[in-house]
């Protein structure tokens, strides 16, 4: 066959949240250029499906909207004599069907409509491989489906599926490492050596553990102060959230005061002096938000509800006016205050910054989609809705006033987003830092602890400790891998030097080892050939590199190893390490590895495709589909 070239390759990503694709190879590898959510809707036609939600135009004041709905494909359509117009709404999720679900494939009919719309988005041509990249979930009886879709839907002449564990491996670079994939409803671990998954121990869809959990997290302890789940979702994604290391103290506990008393502390954070008069005075001078003299808080809320404003059902109600009038006041109010404070003396102290993990309260921009929808259905007409969204929008405001101070980029990106959604500023507590308190990290380190423990090899479990590799979209949240490996340390790491790790199970009849090796316990002949009462934890750290000791083992105690056998203790770890991100990838390195399996399929791509054409079996030919149908796809992998 004769080889592929770069831009001919398609290599698809199937998720539970987002679906990434690719048409060609660039030189030097990149992000996913597709990104599609990975949901369809119901067509009008049974069994069909559409990418996006198709819906009646709104119409204008005046306009009749009586008529029925017999719109198909999101196209216009004449109901008697009369034209009524439908639009595709890009936005709403309301009546979606999402065919993946904890990484497994749950609606067969609505996956292959979701590649099929993938596919023609890419618009590819005729003659071009496609590599799938897989999750752990799915079945060698899925695999022949898939392949069994791919080639008779897309006619494609090689078709290749890569384990999503392998192509984050490939994207490191290393031969042997442990990969948690943080997803939207689960969590894989799978332990690689020399590039071989481990299968036996492999933790596959570890539910509760992903991205949704921590969204749910949040919405526990948000609840109750008018909270909504969307609202916890854009407050998990936003630079405020932060899931702190264990033992962390919360800022304005006890134990976060005693630490701002500290000299160190105070240093560190900026503070102008210690102890606690000046520890008090820093909590006070704290800024409530990003955004510098922005006042969010009780003052803007009903005294009837201390939570979020609902907003929405007060412009329902038809009480906009005299919000709007309200909003003006405070505006002017503010304006009023920072002109009188600016002819203050120059030599008053400015209020210092603290981060984010010592500040009580913060503030976001939350995107009020269902405030839009609300806007829309009260029949306001095209040029109604943009003047009601104008004037609602505070995000608009934020971003010609300038960003604040130490204001994250990112806050002010997303008004020039064009989602369309109003922007309002929301204050959020110390519960920002909550969304992995019922157990997430803990289950997710056991999980871990389990599958590398039930790698037969256990000269590599060392090594397999010292190379965690966190990824995955559901992992995203500020400080989450180091609060994992955090969680990791302080549950299953020990020190090698620790003196308990060699007494804990000596003998009463042995004596305990001295600095001089005068105590050292001597060899004993086991009685009748029985087992040695010497601690095989002793005889490990004090023989494992004694260059005096036979190669064949020691022949005064019987059955146990020899030269070399101990390299390291195989049940718990002395070592926990993440992995660096590669450093030649420039495109990836400004918006992270956590999709690093796309990464790792480009690579891989790139290997079996152009450079190693096909000799060493890494995809599957048309021929070979010919010859021997899906089955014979499990006799080619990387």
């Amino acid at each position: 066959m004769p080889p592929f070239k770069d831009e001919q390759i398609i290599i698809i990503a199937p998720g539970s949240e987002t679906t990434l694709a690719q048409l060609g190879l660039p030189e030097s590898f990149t992000p996913a250029r597709l990104r599609v959510r990975s949901r369809m809707f119901p067509a009008e036609k049974q069994g069909e499906w559409e990418p996006y939600k198709v819906r009646r135009k709104q119409a204008t004041p005046g306009e009749t909207s009586e008529k029925p709905a017999d719109a198909t494909n999101g196209a216009e359509t004449v109901n008697g004599d009369d034209e009524v117009e439908y639009e595709e709404d890009r936005v709403t999720e309301e009546g979606a069907v999402w065919p993946i679900k904890e990484g497994k494939i749950v609606n067969w009919s609505c996956f292959f409509a979701l590649i099929t719309h993938v596919y023609n988005s890419l618009n590819p041509p005729f003659h071009t491989p496609i590599l799938l990249i897989a999750q752990p979930g799915w079945t060698p009886r899925e695999h022949e489906k898939l392949t069994q879709f791919f080639f008779e839907k897309f006619k494609t002449p090689a078709f290749s599926i890569l384990d999503a564990a392998m192509a984050t491996s490939w994207a490191y670079g290393v031969h042997t490492a442990t990969i948690v994939d943080v997803g939207k409803d689960k969590v894989d671990v799978t332990a690689i050596s020399e590039f071989i998954p481990h299968t036996q121990g492999r933790v596959i869809a570890l539910s509760g553990c992903g991205g949704e959990a921590l969204t749910q997290g949040l919405f526990a302890k948000l609840q109750s102060k008018g909270f909504t789940r969307e609202m916890c979702e854009q407050l998990k994604k936003s630079p405020i959230c932060e899931i702190l290391p264990a033992g962390t103290p919360l800022p304005g506990t006890e134990g976060a005061a005693a630490q701002d008393t500290k000299p160190a502390a105070a240093a560190s954070t900026g503070a102008p002096g210690s102890g606690p008069a000046a520890a008090v005075a820093t909590i006070g001078n704290a800024p409530g938000g990003p955004v510098e003299d922005t006042e969010v808080g009780d003052d803007t809320i009903p005294e009837e509800h201390e939570g979020v404003l609902d907003v929405a059902s007060i412009v329902a109600g038809g009480k906009m006016n005299e919000y709007l009038a309200k909003k003006e006041k405070e505006k002017q109010e503010k304006a009023n205050a920072k002109k009188k404070g600016g002819e203050a003396p120059a030599t008053a102290a400015k209020p210092v910054r603290l981060p984010n993990s010592k500040r009580e309260k913060a503030t976001f921009m939350y995107e009020d989609h269902a405030l839009l929808d609300t806007l829309k259905n009260m029949n306001l007409g095209s040029k109604g809705v943009a003047e009601a969204q104008a004037a609602l929008d505070e995000g608009r405001k934020r971003s010609q006033d300038g960003a604040g101070d130490g204001e994250p980029s990112s806050a002010v990106d997303a008004n020039d987003s064009g989602s369309g959604a109003i922007r309002r500023e929301i204050e959020v507590g110390v519960e920002r830092f909550m969304a992995a308190d019922d157990g997430v990290l803990e289950r997710i380190s056991d999980a871990i602890h389990r599958a590398i423990s039930s790698v037969d090899e256990v000269n590599k479990r060392s090594e397999l400790w010292d190379s965690l590799i966190v990824c995955g979209n559901g992992g995203r949240v500020r400080g989450f891998k180091e609060a994992l490996l955090s969680t990791i340390q302080s549950r299953y790491v020990i020190s090698p030097s620790s003196a308990t790790i060699f007494t804990s199970e000596i003998p009463s009849n042995i004596t305990t080892p001295a600095g001089t090796g005068a105590n050292t316990p001597q060899p004993q002949l086991p009685p009748h050939g029985g087992p040695s009462q010497v601690n095989p934890l002793l005889l490990a750290a004090t023989t494992a590199q004694n260059p005096y000791l036979p190669p064949g083992g020691n022949p005064l105690i019987p059955g146990m190893p020899g030269l070399n056998a101990h390299s390291s203790h195989g049940q718990t770890p002395t070592s926990v390490k993440l992995v660096r991100p590669p450093e030649y990838f420039p495109e990836w390195k400004e918006v992270g590895f956590d999709e690093s399996a796309f990464l790792g399929a480009q690579v891989a791509a790139k290997v079996i495709f152009v450079v190693d054409q096909g000799q060493s079996k890494g995809y599957m030919t048309r021929p070979d589909y010919n010859d021997q149908g899906p089955t014979g796809i499990h006799d080619y992998s990387l």
